[in-house]
């Protein structure tokens, strides 16, 4: 039997473990008393009851959140960002308690976590200030005696739809920019980490953000969660979703958005390329892949799912890949010194052990890893090792082109090395996919640079570095990895509706 961990004692401050929803400035359970049970994936135990609230409470929320947009959005920008930067205080105040919540739920080492909320407070600091520039314009008019005026208004109610790997900061990057334009929103919290959400309502709630601005619905997979998702698209009194998952997902959401035609932003699947050509400095590029693949276990739309390495360096780089992959702590994110924490659960798990074995089926050969894997800090833990979540940090080379690393994104800690001949055949190879969210390539060559960086298929492009992330930037995809931006100068804009006002007889 799986032994229950008790998160509140490894916590300063225990109020910001919650395990209800949140509507309408209240902490509820589901109305029929439904629940479903959390558990650590480094350790399967169990962490608390979570409640599996009825499409009828996401409505609920939907109606408060409405409720609130009046008020809300009648406050001028600077009483919005005061709000936003207090919020912004509470998170730095509270980076080891939110990153604890983090790393228990999710599993990703706990200084990785506490990177991820110093990176989702980052975007609260960021529309503070954005939305106290989201200007309007005049527009000379060919008649006379009549001035036009654009002006910019929050959207409405916002339903945003947050994955697992990034519990907090797909909160904040949604939450923030969504609040800065003067909406209220539905947060649909992910029914595998739905604490690191909670704990932000605690927060929002502390600040004084008014009832129904935020609200939190939570519910595990299944029936109840596609209830949750079609409530929110159907609802005329959404304005617009903001979604960050699968491109199928994406496509659902979209087909189920049509009849009320809400608008729609959608940070979708990826499949990273990540190419090295020959004058690369191979020590720098190795540390790209480590960052870009590694990061969360790989488990980040924008890691490196495709390594492409030229000829002439592959054996060098894929040994000296090898040698660091083979220098990774696996464990408890919670044990100091753990570098690469579990997958979320088994289904992820079973994904990448499918990948390697059909790769190996096809010729590839392992360097390092490829196997499931207990730790003894998870074995230890009283807790049965077929609960855990890991998987060995993986490296294969000789990958054929047909196996399924090449064509699906693998979402866990699989680094396959192909190799290649020419910069046209890289290209061609990095862009042979539906989706187009991000890529990395290394390089000394000035005019390869802008030339790969031009001709990739992507959203973003990482040149010489591994990390594209920031607040300041606009991140997002093209072709099926979805559509408008979430960071960056623009941001803001798609909470936003421009309004014409023409005023004549001046």
């Amino acid at each position: 039997m799986s032994k229950t961990q008790d998160l509140s004692a490894l916590l300063s401050d225990a109020d910001l473990f919650r395990s209800q929803g949140y509507i309408n400035g209240k902490w509820v359970g589901a109305t029929d008393g439904a629940t479903f049970p959390l558990t650590n994936p480094a350790t399967g135990a169990k962490l608390a009851d979570m409640p599996h609230m009825p499409r009828g409470q996401v409505a609920e929320a939907i109606d408060a959140a409405k409720a609130a947009l009046p008020a809300w959005s009648a406050l001028t920008a600077y009483q919005r960002s005061a709000y936003l930067l207090k919020l912004h205080g509470l998170m730095e105040q509270h980076v080891q308690d939110l990153g604890t919540i983090l790393c228990v739920e999710n599993g990703k080492p706990l200084t990785e976590a506490k990177g991820e909320i110093a990176y989702g407070a980052s975007f609260l600091q960021w529309n503070a200030a954005e939305g106290l520039r989201t200007y309007g314009q005049t527009i000379p008019s060919p008649f006379p005696g009549t001035r036009n005026m654009v002006i910019k208004q929050p959207i409405g109610v916002c339903g945003l739809i947050t994955p697992w790997n990034f519990p907090n900061a797909m909160i904040t990057r949604k939450m923030a920019p969504a609040l800065a334009a003067g909406c209220t929103v539905v947060i649909k919290a992910p029914a595998e980490t739905p604490l690191s959400a909670l704990a932000m309502a605690v927060l929002c709630e502390r600040v004084g953000i008014p009832a129904g601005v935020v609200n939190v619905v939570c519910m595990d997979k299944g029936d109840r969660e596609a209830a949750a998702g079609l409530e929110l698209c159907e609802n005329p009194k959404v304005s617009k979703i903001s979604f960050t998952g699968s491109t199928p997902v994406g496509r659902l959401l979209m087909q189920q958005s049509s009849s009320t035609l809400k608008k729609l932003s959608f940070e979708l699947g990826g499949n990273a390329a990540f190419i090295i050509f020959d004058d690369a400095d191979l020590e720098t590029a190795v540390n790209g892949v480590i960052a870009s693949k590694f990061r969360a276990a790989g488990q980040t739309c924008v890691c490196a799912n495709r390594i492409f390495v030229h000829s002439k360096v592959y054996t060098q780089f894929a040994n000296l890949l090898a040698e660091k992959v083979k220098a990774f702590k696996v464990g408890d994110g919670m044990t100091e010194g753990v570098t690469i924490g579990p997958l979320v659960n088994q289904r992820g798990v079973e994904k990448v052990e499918r990948h390697v074995k059909d790769a190996v089926s096809k010729g590839a050969k392992i360097l390092v890893g490829g196997e499931r894997f207990t730790p003894s800090s998870a074995s230890n833990s009283g807790s049965e090792a077929k609960e855990t979540c890991f998987f060995q940090p993986t490296v294969i080379i000789d990958v054929d082109p047909s196996s399924y690393v090449a064509s699906e994104e693998t979402f866990g800690p699989l680094a396959p090395l192909f190799k290649f001949e020419t910069d046209e055949e890289v290209i061609q190879r990095a862009n042979s996919t539906e989706v187009g969210l991000a890529a990395y390539f290394f390089t000394k060559d000035l005019g390869r640079s802008n030339r790969v960086a031009e001709a990739l298929e992507v959203g973003m492009v990482g040149v010489n570095t591994g990390v594209i992330a920031q607040a300041c930037i606009p991140f997002g995809g093209v072709k099926q990895s979805g559509f408008g931006r979430e960071g960056g100068p623009g941001g803001i804009n798609e909470f936003q509706i421009e309004k014409l006002i023409t005023i004549g007889g001046i």
